[in-house]
C-alpha cells in the first residue's frame, strides 16, 4: 500500500504542474484579421484519450479538451493540436520458469519499474478537406530489455514513427488517406485507443502480426474510411514489412551446415526433417488487405483518428457491434514432417530457398466484437462498460507466437519473463466489464472504476504429450483511480499468467502491476 501512495502522490504533483502549464486552448495573434468567411467550428477529434467535440469559439480561452491546440487561422478552423501521454509501471512478477535476468542469472520473480508507453501526436487540420498528423514514441523499456538490443538492454531504446498519415476528405461519406497508418481491420481493439483503455492494458491478442508483418500494429499503404447512417467502416491495403527471418546462426554461408537452413525443421545425423509449424515467410511480398465495419445502435462516435475508445466514463452510450478481417495471400510457409533434407547435400552458399521445398499458406484472421458503454445513474454519474470479442485466426499449421508486454525477461527464450501465447492458428475470446462508481465515493473529484478481464484462446500449436490441445486462460481484475478522467489516473492491476514453458505442466504466475498515467 505504500507504493500505492507514493505512486498517487506522484500522479497528483505531475496533474497540478501539467495543468498550469497546458490548461487553456493559446489564442490567436493579436491583430485585426482581414474578413474571414462564416466561422466554423474544428471538426471534432478521436484523440488517443477523449474524442470530444472541439469548442464552437476556438479562439477564447476554453477549459482543456482533447489535446492542446493552437489556433493558426482567426476563425479556428486552421489548427496545431498536440497529443502526450506517458503511462509508467511498478511491478512484481513471478518469472516464468528458467527466466534469466541477466546472462546466466536465474531469477524466479522481482519487482521492475519501466515505461509501458511514451508518445506524441501532432495533428494539424488544414481546412475541412485535408488532415495531417504523425504519432510517434517509445514502447516497454525496462532495466532488461526495450534498448536497441531488444532483448538483452534497456538502454536507449528506439523512438520510431508509430503514424504518418495524409488524409483528404472526398466527401461526407468517404476520407481517403496514406502512410503510416493504424486502419486496422479484425476488430475494434485491433486499432484502440491507448490512453483510454479501461483495462490496464490490452490483451495483446488484437495484435497477432505486431512487429512481425508491422510496424508496432501500423502498416505503410492506403486506406478509406467513413460513416453511412449509423455504419461506420474502414479498409486499407497495405505492404507487408519483411519479416527478417529466418533467424539461423548454423547456417554458414559457404561452410559446412550443421542445422535448420529455413527454420522450418529439426536436424538428426545430418538429415533435416520438416516440423509442419509454419513461420512467417521470409519472401512474402503479397499485399495485406484488412477491413472493419461497425453499426451503432445509439450514440455516433467520433472518427477524425483511428483510435477507438476503451471507456467513455459515462460521457456517451454507445452500443456497437463490429466485424473485420485481415488477409494476406502466402504471408506464412512450413515444410511437412514428409521432408527431409540432407544437410551435406546443401553446397556452401546454396540458395536454400530453391533448395529447400517449402509449402505456403494464407494469412486469414477474422474478428467480432461488441462494444456496450452507458451511463446508469445522471445523479450519481454511474456507468457500465461491456465489450466482447471473438478471433478465428488460421496462420498455417501449429503456429503459435508468445509475447510478453514489457518483458522483465533476458534473452531470447519465447517463455520468458512474462510471456504468454498471444496469437496462433485457433480462436480466441476475450471479455472485459467495469463499472464506475458514484461520484463521490472518494469525494468530488477522483473517481473509481473496478473492472474484470478474461482472455482464453485455443490454439492448435499447443498441445499436450497425449495430442490434445491446452487452452490458454488469462485472468485479470484491478482498478482505476481516476485523478481527471483518462488525462490523469492510476491503475492497480492482478493478474493470473499461464507458464507455458512446459505445456503438459501449464502454471499460474502472479503479477501484481501499479501504473501511472498522465495524458495532455
Amino acid at each position: 500500500m505504500r507504493l500505492n501512495r507514493y505512486a498517487l502522490a506522484l500522479s497528483s504533483l505531475l496533474l497540478a504542474s501539467a495543468g498550469t502549464a497546458f490548461g487553456q486552448v493559446i489564442p490567436p495573434t493579436p491583430g485585426t484579421p482581414p474578413p474571414p468567411a462564416e466561422p466554423a467550428p474544428a471538426p471534432p477529434v478521436s484523440s488517443p484519450a477523449s474524442p470530444v467535440q472541439a469548442p464552437a469559439a476556438p479562439a477564447k480561452p476554453a477549459a482543456y479538451g482533447p489535446g492542446m491546440k493552437v489556433n493558426i487561422s482567426p476563425d479556428g478552423s486552421k489548427y496545431l493540436r498536440f497529443m502526450i501521454w506517458t503511462q509508467v509501471y511498478a511491478r512484481y512478477n513471478e518469472n516464468n520458469t528458467g527466466t534469466l535476468r541477466a546472462p546466466n542469472t536465474p531469477k524466479a520473480s522481482q519487482v521492475d519499474f519501466g515505461i509501458r508507453r511514451s508518445r506524441m501526436v501532432i495533428l494539424a487540420q488544414l481546412n475541412p478537406r485535408f488532415l495531417i498528423y504523425t504519432h510517434f514514441g517509445i514502447n516497454n523499456q525496462n532495466g532488461v530489455s526495450g534498448g536497441v538490443n531488444a532483448t538483452t538492454d534497456g538502454k536507449k531504446p528506439q523512438l520510431f514513427i508509430h503514424e504518418a498519415v495524409t488524409e483528404y476528405r472526398v466527401n461526407k461519406y468517404l476520407n481517403l488517406g496514406a502512410g503510416i497508418h493504424y486502419y486496422n481491420g479484425i476488430s475494434r481493439l485491433s486499432s484502440a485507443s491507448t490512453t483510454s483503455i479501461m483495462a490496464m492494458d490490452l490483451p495483446l491478442t488484437n495484435f497477432p502480426t505486431i512487429d512481425a508483418l508491422d510496424q508496432f500494429a501500423r502498416w505503410i499503404g492506403v486506406y478509406a474510411k467513413g460513416r453511412v447512417g449509423k455504419v461506420d467502416y474502414r479498409f486499407s491495403m497495405s505492404d507487408p514489412f519483411l519479416t527478417n527471418l529466418p533467424t539461423n546462426p548454423t547456417y554458414v554461408v559457404g561452410g559446412v551446415q550443421t542445422g535448420n537452413p529455413l527454420g522450418l525443421g529439426t536436424t538428426t545425423g545430418g538429415i533435416n526433417t520438416g516440423t509442419n509449424t509454419a513461420q512467417y515467410n521470409p519472401q512474402n511480398t503479397h499485399h495485406v488487405y484488412q477491413g472493419y465495419v461497425s453499426y451503432n445502435f445509439l450514440e455516433p462516435e467520433a472518427n477524425l483518428l483511428p483510435y477507438t475508445q476503451g471507456t467513455y466514463l459515462g460521457t456517451k452510450r454507445v452500443l456497437s457491434v463490429g466485424g473485420g478481417f485481415m488477409y494476406n495471400k502466402d504471408g506464412m510457409y512450413s515444410r511437412p514432417t514428409s521432408s527431409s533434407v540432407a544437410l551435406s547435400s546443401l553446397t556452401p552458399g546454396s540458395d536454400l530457398y530453391a533448395a529447400v521445398p517449402t509449402t505456403k499458406h494464407d494469412i486469414k484472421l477474422f474478428g467480432a466484437d461488441v462494444f456496450y458503454d452507458v451511463p446508469l445513474d445522471t445523479t450519481s454519474r454511474t456507468a457500465i462498460t461491456l465489450y466482447g470479442v471473438y478471433y478465428n485466426f488460421n496462420f498455417g499449421p501449429n503456429y503459435t507466437r508468445f509475447v510478453g508486454p514489457e518483458n522483465p525477461g533476458y534473452g531470447a527464450s519465447a517463455t520468458r519473463g512474462n510471456a504468454i501465447p498471444q496469437s496462433g492458428t485457433g480462436s480466441a475470446e476475450y471479455l472485459e466489464a467495469g463499472y464506475l462508481l458514484p461520484k463521490n465515493t472518494l469525494g468530488p473529484k477522483a473517481r473509481l472504476q473496478p473492472y474484470v478481464a478474461y482472455l482464453h484462446s485455443n490454439y492448435e500449436g499447443l498441445r499436450e504429450s497425449n495430442g490434445d490441445t491446452k487452452g490458454v486462460n488469462v485472468y485479470d481484475a484491478g482498478v482505476n483511480l481516476l485523478l481527471d478522467g483518462h488525462n490523469a489516473k492510476v491503475t492497480l492491476n492482478y493478474r493470473a499468467r499461464p507458464d507455458f514453458t512446459n505445456v503438459n505442466d501449464v502454471k499460474y504466475r502472479p503479477e501484481i502491476t501499479l501504473q501511472t498515467q498522465v495524458f495532455l
